[in-house]
């Protein structure tokens, strides 16, 4: 299909713009800086500025862009920005959709899994209510700018990633470090479930919910997740490094700020829709996550 991408530059895009055009698809690029490449199509979503004629004849949208949680520490003007980098995008790139004589089939709009906030031990999909912390507002906005487009008649996925496991970049990229400094080990009380999904499980996802009738919330994690503990000793067993050096809370507190709450909380997260809809994990569960960042 031809397909449009936003967020083309960051950890994700990079990775499923060569995915995709290694399947087959024609894929065109946002950019916000003047277009040096036939596949590149300038925007300005802090002004609202996407022309559509440059989208004549998209049939697909892939939408990624957003300032990344982790990326500084939080503070009020970090916050606004995480909200208004993902509000603004969405709103800017559903008007372009809607201005075209033809609509495009489909839009796959990035997402998290913060948006059930903390949820302890209990099994959460995507039926499960909306969390009360502020990623599960930043989450409930930030979907509501694609009721548009949905209302358009276009299919609107909302891919709800988990813990993006890969080996370069994010919080997997950070542990991993540390695993082979022979530092690595349980944050907080350990306790605490993380649902994760590497690399090429969310690549092969995004394309599914691309080329498949799905619709709505689909939480992008591995079908089986675990508790933070089992997590880092099956990474140290992966990687042949001692997994025994736990992190106090309190310190991730301090180095982290409010942020600390993520990785210190806990979100047992299946992907009941995507499994119902037929889509194969390559790695399914924790160990198969591990062994596949050691190797990575």
């Amino acid at each position: 299909m031809r397909t449009v991408v936003s967020g083309a530059s960051g950890l994700i895009g990079r990775h499923l713009v060569a995915h995709l055009r290694r399947s087959g698809h024609d894929v065109l690029t946002l950019v916000r800086r003047p277009a040096r490449e036939p596949h590149e199509v300038t925007w300005d979503p802090a002004t609202g500025s996407l022309d559509p004629a440059a989208l004549r004849g998209v049939e697909a949208v892939v939408n990624l862009s957003g300032a990344g949680v982790g990326d500084r520490r939080w503070n009020e003007g970090y916050k606004e920005t995480i909200l208004r980098s993902r509000v603004s995008t969405t709103a800017t790139l559903v008007q372009a959709l809607l201005r075209l004589d033809q609509a495009p089939r489909v839009l796959v709009n990035a997402s998290a899994i913060g948006a059930y906030g903390e949820g302890g031990s209990t099994v959460l999909d995507e039926s499960s209510p909306w969390g009360d912390d502020f990623l599960a507002h930043v989450v409930q906005e930030w979907e509501g700018c694609t009721a548009p487009a949905a209302d358009a008649g276009i299919r609107v996925a909302l891919a709800r990633t988990g813990l993006l496991a890969n080996p370069v970049g994010g919080a997997f990229g950070q542990l991993l470090t540390l695993f082979r400094l022979g530092l690595g080990g349980p944050l907080g009380s350990g306790l605490q479930w993380w649902s994760p999904i590497t690399m090429p499980d969310e690549l092969a996802a995004l394309e599914f919910l691309l080329t498949h009738d799905v619709s709505g919330p689909v939480n992008l994690v591995c079908p089986e997740p675990a508790t933070n503990q089992a997590l880092t000793t099956a990474l140290g067993a992966a990687l042949h490094r001692p997994a025994v050096l736990p992190v106090p809370a309190a310190a991730l507190r301090l180095a982290l700020g409010e942020f600390a709450a993520q990785p210190l909380g806990s979100q047992r997260v299946v992907p009941r829709v995507l499994l119902e809809a037929g889509f194969g994990f390559r790695h399914p569960d924790v160990p198969a996550v591990t062994a596949w960042l050691a190797q990575a």
